[in-house]
């Protein structure tokens, strides 16, 4: 696995390299504006997980999820504070565990 040294390297390379699409957190899904849709946590996989922590604090934390569904749409969700600062359903805060 590539490592990044910013958030921005990694989300450019990723959507250059196969995760194309954005993902915008829901409390039951992922949801992908540009297609208009929905993923429940059954019909996705997180490929791969990036940490970046803020260089002058701890509450800059940021997690990239690298995110492919079953219908083999790949895209990138991007969590501020990572997952358990959300108000999200218990599968979807397992799923991006």
């Amino acid at each position: 696995m590539k490592n990044y040294d910013t958030l921005s390297e990694a989300i450019n390379d990723l959507q250059a390299n196969d995760y194309p699409y954005d993902f915008n957190l829901k409390p039951e899904c992922l949801e992908c504006p540009s297609l208009k849709i929905e993923i429940r946590p059954e019909d996705f996989k997180v490929d791969k997980t990036f940490r970046f922590e803020g260089m002058s604090s701890t509450d800059d934390n940021s997690v990239l999820y690298a995110i492919s569904s079953k219908d083999g749409i790949k895209g990138l969700l991007v969590d501020a504070y990572g997952v358990y600062s959300e108000n999200i359903s218990e599968k979807m805060r397992k799923k991006l565990r």
